[in-house]
């Protein structure tokens, strides 16, 4: 199992290693249509996968670390040695022209910033504060091999819809967008590039439909909410509450307990294996 190299609001770490047997599939391919830090990919390791974000500055990054990772720890490097709270705004401002120095430069921000969020202004621009990590280099950080991960991957910046079209049978569709639910009140809208609206929830049930006709193993995760499971039907989906303590809060005294929806076609409501097809 590998350490994802960046923080993601909403990252699977957790899940990865508290129901590794969820992800035990025989399968030829991984794939994942909303990457985000890649928790589950390189938690499990697979021989093969197609991973995507609608995020272009994201999935540029994981091409430079796959094509130039002792580059891109060079400048991180540089990064670490020169931080200070005048330096973050400078390189927060910065425009990078090559693939290294923008791979080190989001790499950069995202460890630095507040609570590792991602969020753009109208203009696209990266506008979280600077927050009170200063670690810009961690132990974990294993570059050489994240990138021989990532030889074994394609890699796209593309709507999920474009990803799970090309979804089928030997396949293995781990899904995890934004939780959004029917009145858009929940926390998750604003830590997004793009709105995921109500209508984009309504299109990802249908894309998985058909996805899972033809023969995928699909899991996803999503909001523990009655609008969410209105849209998978229980005659083809499995629905599990799984616990989960948020950490999304900004102080501990307003994180709480609660459920993430687990959604799949090759688990039962138990949460064990099933025949994908008799």
């Amino acid at each position: 199992m590998s350490e994802p190299f960046l923080k993601w609001a909403g990252g699977k770490r957790w899940l990865v290693s508290e129901r590794p047997e969820w992800f035990r599939v025989e399968v030829t391919r991984h794939v994942e249509p909303f990457l985000g830090s890649g928790a589950v990919f390189f938690g499990i390791e697979p021989k093969m996968a197609m991973l995507s974000d609608l995020n272009a500055e994201l999935i540029a990054t994981y091409l430079a670390l796959r094509d130039f990772p002792t580059d891109v720890r060079r400048k991180l490097r540089e990064h670490q040695r020169l931080h200070n709270s005048e330096y973050y705004y400078r390189i927060r401002a910065t425009i990078c022209r090559t693939p290294v120095t923008r791979a080190a430069r989001f790499i950069y921000l995202n460890r630095t910033c507040f609570n590792g969020l991602y969020r753009v202004n109208l203009q696209g621009k990266f506008n979280v504060p600077k927050g009170t990590k200063d670690a810009v280099l961690l132990p974990t950080d294993d570059f050489p091999a994240l990138s021989n991960l990532l030889h074994k991957a394609e890699l796209y910046a593309r709507d999920f819809s474009e990803t799970i079209s090309e979804v089928g049978e030997g396949d293995f569709l781990y899904v995890d967008p934004p939780y959004t639910v029917r009145h858009n009140t929940n926390n998750f809208l604003k830590y997004n590039e793009q709105i995921f609206s109500w209508s984009d929830q309504q299109r990802l049930a249908e894309d998985l439909a058909l996805a899972a006709k033809r023969g995928a193993h699909i899991l996803v995760s999503n909001a523990d909410h009655p609008c969410i499971h209105g849209l998978y039907s229980s005659n083809v989906w499995a629905r599990i509450s799984v616990p989960r303590f948020s950490k999304l809060a900004a102080s501990a005294q307003h994180r709480k307990a609660t459920t993430e929806l687990i959604i799949s076609n090759y688990l039962t409501e138990k949460g064990e294996r099933k025949k994908l097809r008799d």
